[in-house]
Parts: C-alpha cells; sequence; structure tokens
C-alpha cells in the first residue's frame, strides 16, 4: 500500500491505472485494476483450506466463505487508501486515483509537498487505518462466543489488518514506512532528497531482509523453509527493491532538480544589432576574444532591437554555410532563430522555478535567451537542462 507524488512541474493529465472505476474519493476515481481479479482468485484459493479447517460442514460453501474474507481484505485496502487521499487532499495535494491491485493498492497525487509533516501524514494514515480496523475486528471476535465461519471472519481480518498496518510501517520506500523515514531525515536535514534517496536504501535492506525472513527463520527454527512463502516472499522483496530503487533514482532527480541555474547552465552571449551584417557580427566575437575574454570563440551572437530586446540567435550552422565573400553582405536576421516572445529567463532563476518557467514560456523552443536587466547574458539549450536532470 504505497502513495506515489510526482514533481510539481506542469503537465498533461496524468495517465491512470485501467481498470474499472467503480467510485470517487477526494475528487479522484476509485479503480480496480485488471491485476486484482487474479489477486482475488489466488487468496480466494490459498484461503480456502483455513475455512476447510475450521468449518468442514461448508463443502464447496468455502470457496464462497473465502472469498468474502478476500473482499474483506480489499476493503481494508480501500480504507487504508482512501485515507491517504482525505489526507493528501487536506495538505493541498491534487489526488488523481485510488487504485486497486495486485499488490494491494496505491493512491497517487500531485502537487509537490511543500513540508516534512504533509508526507508523515499522509504516510502515515494508511497503516494506523489498518490498525484501527485490526483492533476493531479482534474486539469483535474476542465479543463472539460461538466459533463460527463469521467468528473465522473476524478473526483473519484482525490478523490481516494487524499484518497490513504493522508492514506498511517498515522504514523503506514505497512502503508508508519509508515515506516516514524520508518525512523525518527531510526535517532533520532540510533537504527532501535526502530523506527520499535514504528511505530507498533502507527500502532494499527491507526487500532483501522479507526474503531471508522466509529463508533464514525456517533454519533457524529446524524445519525447512515452505517454498509457497519463499516464492510469496522473493515476489514482494523484487516489488520492494524495485520501487525502493525508483525512489533512489527520483531523489538523486530531485538533487538534480535542485541544482540547476540558468546562469550555470546558459553559453555566454554577446549581442549584435538587428541589421547589423554576419561579418560585423562575427567581428564582435573575434574582437572579445582579442579582448582576452575567456572562450568568447564559443559564444552566443544574439541579435537583439529596439531597447536591447532579444529577437534571436545566429545558427551557427547557417553561419558556416555562408562564404566567406558573402558575410559582408548578408545580415543577420538571415541566419538566425528567432526566439519566442516572453521566453527570456533571469540568470539567478534556478531549480524548479526554471522548469516552471521553461515549460510555460519557451513555446516549445529549444533555445531561451538568458536576460539580466537590459543585457543578454547567455542562452540556454533545453537539451541541457534535461541533460543536467538525468545527470548525464
Amino acid at each position: 500500500m504505497t502513495t506515489s507524488e510526482p514533481a510539481s512541474t506542469p503537465a498533461p493529465d496524468p495517465q491512470r491505472s485501467k481498470g474499472i472505476v467503480i467510485g470517487r474519493v477526494a475528487g479522484a476515481p476509485v479503480i480496480i485494476t485488471r491485476s486484482w481479479f487474479l489477486a482475488a482468485l489466488v487468496l480466494t484459493i490459498l484461503f480456502v483450506p483455513n475455512v476447510q479447517l475450521r468449518a468442514p460442514h461448508l463443502g464447496a460453501g468455502a470457496y464462497l466463505v473465502a472469498f468474502v474474507f478476500v473482499l474483506l481484505l480489499f476493503g481494508s485496502v480501500f480504507l487504508h487508501e482512501a485515507a491517504h487521499a482525505l489526507v493528501a487532499r487536506a495538505r493541498g495535494q491534487n489526488v488523481t486515483e485510488l487504485a486497486i491491485t495486485i499488490w494491494g493498492g496505491h493512491t497517487a497525487y500531485t502537487g509537490g509537498l511543500g513540508k516534512p509533516l504533509d508526507g508523515f501524514l499522509v504516510a502515515v494514515v494508511g497503516p494506523l487505518t489498518n490498525l484501527v480496523l485490526a483492533a476493531g475486528f479482534w474486539v469483535a471476535f474476542q465479543a463472539s462466543s460461538v466459533q463460527d465461519v463469521p467468528t473465522l471472519l473476524l478473526f483473519a481480518g484482525a490478523v490481516s489488518n494487524a499484518f497490513v498496518g504493522v508492514f506498511n510501517l517498515l522504514p523503506g520506500l514505497p512502503l508508508d514506512g519509508g515515506q516516514i523515514l524520508e518525512s523525518l531525515v527531510w526535517a532533520v536535514t532540510g533537504k527532501r532528497s535526502t530523506g527520499t534517496i535514504a528511505a530507498g536504501w533502507v527500502g532494499r535492506v527491507v526487500a532483501v531482509g522479507v526474503l531471508l525472513w522466509a529463508l533464514v527463520v525456517p533454519f533457524a527454527q529446524g524445519t525447512t523453509p515452505n517454498l509457497t512463502t519463499v516464492l510469496w516472499s522473493a515476489l514482494i522483496g523484487a516489488f520492494l527493491w524495485a520501487g525502493a530503487g525508483a525512489a533512489i533514482t527520483n531523489g538523486r532527480r530531485r538533487e538534480a532538480v535542485a541544482a540547476l541555474s540558468a546562469s550555470r547552465l546558459a553559453v555566454p552571449a554577446l549581442s549584435v544589432s538587428l541589421g547589423s551584417t554576419l561579418a560585423e557580427a562575427l567581428s564582435a566575437r573575434t574582437a572579445a576574444a582579442a579582448a582576452g575574454v575567456p572562450g568568447a570563440e564559443s559564444y552566443r551572437l544574439v541579435v537583439v532591437g529596439h531597447g536591447g530586446l532579444p529577437v534571436a540567435v545566429l545558427d551557427d550552422d547557417a553561419v558556416a554555410a555562408v562564404p566567406a565573400a558573402a558575410r559582408s553582405v548578408t545580415q543577420v536576421d538571415a541566419v538566425a532563430v528567432p526566439f519566442v516572445q516572453g521566453s527570456a529567463v533571469h540568470p539567478a532563476t534556478s531549480g524548479t522555478d526554471l522548469l516552471n518557467h521553461l515549460a510555460t514560456r519557451s513555446g516549445g523552443a529549444r533555445l531561451v535567451p538568458v536576460v539580466d536587466g537590459d543585457r543578454v547574458t547567455g542562452v540556454l539549450d533545453l537539451a541541457d537542462v534535461a541533460r543536467a536532470v538525468r545527470g548525464t
């Protein structure tokens, strides 16, 4: 039972899980995915022997009772996810879906957690819901004076909810306990990415621990590991390992985004007036190099209009294609790529502010000018920004 929170950058509507929509909670659809039906079938078959042991007179009816238990279990999962969704919305998030899956379920939301307390509250409420349900089922079970089928379901409900609650509190992503750990480290260090990476590595330890538990505990007790338990533990461990790895990647990407800076990523620029010839523009670059400006040969040449506003940037390939003899009669606008109006970014813009600006103001263009007041200081290539986010 995990929660997911994509980065808070402008994006198209999130892609939702495929399945049957059975209602809405916190403004988001509740989806029964196709994988749930497989999980329901497997869990029903696995629970049948317990029903037959307690109520052998039921015969084929044991399958119906087992299926009722599965519905009860996934009802608890739904309440777990609904608790996540309601608290997430209360903390300012946009909940996009509640999905019931083969692994239990997940709640997806966007908006960007503002502070550690947000993440802590959204995460902890899910397991607490299961523990409260477990206590309720247990009290009802203890109050029952007859050991019948309903009593069996009460006992199973108490045990399953207790397991789900405790298991989800294990301190490693993608479990809820991992988000709690992430929030605690975030609160201590002041960096969410540090918390995400730490909780991701602990999640990998938990993943390995789940498999070791299935293998080592039986040997410690002098028995042989149960093959079914080992297989289930391996599947769960693989799921946790993958989720933990994704969390580590997201944490590192968040660090990369925080380190973004328009001034650092931009290629320095020299301004040339609109109407200048290509020869005049190139001579400005040559003059800067002669004046000892480091790397002046690689500076971008930006065409500026009235008031020093950036209009376009010279295309180096187009410039190279112009014969030397024609450069004195070729105007710069003939070999320049226009900037999108309003796309200019201040050199101090950084992090998610930079990504938001580029997403909303670049107009799909690859190059945007970097402007400090009335002075063009550089040209930012969105491909360089993408590489910086990927860490390549």
